[in-house]
């Protein structure tokens, strides 16, 4: 059995006008794993996430990370368990506009306080470089494409060596050759262990998943789980392909 490193445990989520977008849900994430969260538009698999890494409120039930609980927890102490803990990556990179890109994820790696300030730069031009970017380092986000943006955004949510990695739809914003090489650079984290938790609506990119979660009408409707991606493969989209369908995707 995998160790569960994230879990919820009855996990509600009301609207302050009434109604429900989950209730009862539960929900686990396994160490090293790559989950993707799939659904239709509005099934709440933003929302979702958001909970689960303590951006967003629950109106009931349990969020508990590596056995220990989370729901409850300060902000102060909860926007800690983030810093050190959790890496984000966003449909929108959310880079400071101000700041180059080494110095985007150099604040990063300061505020997260595991490393002294020379050994955060130097990690963070070695993830630069892992992530392809390096040429790009001393450029403003402005002047570099939406590819290298999000290449850098990885490289700052994983500045201070995250437990686990949230992405929201990661790859929404880029076009088809700049997705494939975020994709690929998220695969590559997740094949050295990383534990990856993505929200997508794209088929291409969860098939890079190991296991996909479906979420509907409030709930885990179903899961597939696969082997680790490896490379493109006509097999393994046609199996998630038919999966989806019986769904009703």
């Amino acid at each position: 059995m995998k160790e569960i490193i994230l879990e919820g445990r009855s996990l509600c989520k009301a609207f302050p006008g009434g109604g429900e977008l989950f209730r009862d849900l539960d929900v686990s994430i396994h160490s090293g794993d790559f989950t993707v969260i799939m659904g239709p538009s509005g099934a709440g698999k933003s929302t979702l996430l958001y909970a689960l890494s303590g951006m967003d409120s629950i109106s009931g039930g349990t969020v508990s990370y590596k056995g220990q609980p989370v729901t409850g927890l300060s902000e102060d102490k909860m926007a800690e368990l983030r810093a050190k803990e959790f890496g984000f990556v966003f449909q929108q990179t959310h880079l400071v506009s101000n700041l180059t890109l080494l110095e985007n994820v150099t604040v990063a790696g300061y505020l997260a306080g595991k490393e002294p300030p020379k050994t955060v730069r130097t990690r963070a031009e070695h993830l630069l470089r892992q992530m392809g970017v390096e040429g790009a380092k001393d450029r403003l986000p402005a002047h570099v494409s939406g590819g290298e943006a999000q290449r850098a955004a990885i490289a700052r949510a994983m500045i201070g060596g995250p437990g686990l990695l949230f992405a929201d739809e990661p790859t929404g914003a880029l076009n088809r050759q700049s997705s494939r090489e975020v994709l690929d650079l998220l695969t590559g984290l997740n094949r050295e262990r990383q534990t990856i938790l993505m929200v997508t609506h794209d088929m291409g990119a969860a098939v890079r998943g190991n296991r996909i979660l479906y979420l509907e009408d409030g709930k885990i409707l179903d899961e597939l789980t696969l082997l680790p991606y490896e490379k493109p493969d006509r097999e393994r989209e046609e199996r998630a392909s038919q999966w989806l369908s019986s769904l009703r995707w």
